[in-house]
C-alpha cells in the first residue's frame, strides 16, 4: 500500500472519530465527503471503511450504514494527536483567576477538579498530595477532654489531617504542652516515615509521667498515617456521567461506585506520568474492571520539580480527546505554579 493511501486512511479515521464525538452518531462515507475535502470518490472512502474495518479501527452499527470508532481507533487516534487544541486568552484567564481564589491548598485542589468537570463535562478527579513525600511542619495538639486529644498534623505542602486520640489517664494542660512540644521536636521538618522512627525513640525516652499519653499519640499517628496513609481523593463532576448513562450499558452505578469507593482511581493516579506529561488510558487498557468501558486522562501537579499527586478526569471513550487533554494540563500546570508560588 502506497504512503499517500495510508496516509489518506488515516485521515479518514481521524475524521471518523471527530464526527462521531461531535455528535454521537454513526458516521457515513456521504457525511465524511460533505465534511472534509478528501479529494477522492465516494467508493475510494467507501473501501478504506473496510479496510478500517477489517484492521477493527472502526466498526458497523447495525441499525444504520455508518461505522462507529472502536477503543483500537481512539487510540490511534489518540496515538497521532501532534497537537492538542490551545485554550483561548480568555479561557486561560479564566481558569487562573478562579483557581488563584483558592484559600489554601484544599481549596485550590477542590477549585481545580470543580473547574475541569465543568469544561470538561466529565467526572473529575484530584488526588491530595501524597503524605509519604510530605514533612510535617507542625502538630498541634489539642485537649477535647481530660482524656481525648485531637492531634492536627501540618505538613509543609499545606495538607492537614486530624487524628482523635483517646487516653488511658487524665492528662492536664501543663503535660498536654509538654507532649506538644515532644511531639514537634520528634517530627517537625521529617517525612513520615522517616517520624515514626523518632517516635518510636520517643517514647522510650518520655518522662514517666508523661510517657502513656506520648505512647497512645505515637501510636495513633504510627497506625492511621504512616502504615495506612490516607490517600484522599476530591471528586465532582460524578452528575455529568449520569447525563450520558446510555453510553455505559454495562454499568454506570459500578462505575460511580468506583470513583466514590477511591482505591480504584487512587491506583490509577498512583500511575500518573511525570510532570508536563499527560497519560490517556481508553476502555480495555483500564486495569481495572469497572473502567473498562471509560476513558481516564490524567497527569501529576506538583510544587517546583516535585511531584505531589495525580488529578485528572474520567468519561465515554468518545471523548474529546483533543480538548481533554489541554485542559487536564492546563489545570495541572496552573495549579503547580500556584503551589510553588505559596
Amino acid at each position: 500500500m502506497s504512503n499517500s493511501t495510508d496516509a489518506r486512511r488515516r485521515e479518514v479515521l481521524r475524521a471518523i472519530v471527530a464526527d462521531y464525538i461531535a455528535s454521537q452518531e454513526p458516521v457515513g462515507s456521504k457525511s465524511l465527503l460533505e465534511r472534509y475535502q478528501l479529494g477522492v470518490s465516494s467508493a475510494t472512502i467507501r473501501n478504506d471503511m473496510a479496510v478500517l474495518e477489517s484492521e477493527g479501527l472502526i466498526a458497523h452499527e447495525h441499525t444504520s450504514s455508518g461505522r462507529v470508532p472502536t477503543q483500537k481507533g481512539y487510540r490511534q487516534f489518540v496515538d497521532s494527536l501532534h497537537d492538542v487544541k490551545p485554550l483561548s486568552a480568555s479561557e486561560r484567564r479564566a481558569m487562573l483567576t478562579f483557581l488563584e481564589g483558592g484559600v489554601d491548598l484544599e481549596d485550590v485542589l477542590r477549585r481545580s477538579v470543580q473547574l475541569l468537570a465543568q469544561v470538561t463535562k466529565q467526572a473529575a478527579v484530584v488526588q491530595m498530595p501524597n503524605l509519604k513525600v510530605s514533612r510535617v511542619k507542625h502538630c498541634e495538639v489539642v485537649a477535647l477532654s481530660p482524656v481525648r486529644l485531637l492531634l492536627v498534623l501540618i505538613t509543609d505542602n499545606g495538607r492537614v489531617d486530624q487524628r482523635n486520640v483517646e487516653l488511658d489517664s487524665i492528662i492536664d494542660l501543663m503535660q498536654t504542652a509538654r507532649l506538644r512540644e515532644s511531639l514537634n521536636k520528634a517530627l517537625e521538618g521529617k517525612t513520615l516515615t522517616d517520624a515514626s522512627v523518632e517516635l518510636a525513640d520517643l517514647v522510650e525516652n518520655s518522662p514517666p509521667d508523661i510517657r502513656p499519653h506520648v505512647l497512645n499519640a505515637a501510636t495513633t499517628l504510627i497506625e492511621t498515617l504512616v502504615e495506612r496513609p490516607s490517600d484522599r481523593l476530591i471528586l465532582a463532576g460524578t452528575s455529568n456521567l449520569t447525563r450520558i448513562a446510555r453510553d455505559f450499558p454495562e454499568g454506570l452505578p459500578s462505575l460511580i461506585e468506583a470513583l466514590e469507593e477511591q482505591v480504584v482511581v487512587l491506583k490509577l493516579l498512583a500511575r500518573v506520568p511525570d510532570l508536563g506529561n499527560v497519560s490517556v488510558v481508553i476502555g480495555e487498557e483500564n486495569e481495572e474492571d469497572q473502567l473498562r468501558q471509560a476513558s481516564v486522562v490524567a497527569t501529576a501537579y506538583g510544587a517546583g520539580r516535585e511531584t505531589l499527586g495525580g488529578l485528572g478526569v474520567v468519561g465515554p471513550t468518545y471523548m474529546d480527546y483533543s480538548g481533554t487533554i489541554s485542559k487536564v494540563s492546563a489545570v495541572a500546570r496552573y495549579v503547580s505554579e500556584i503551589l510553588a508560588g505559596e
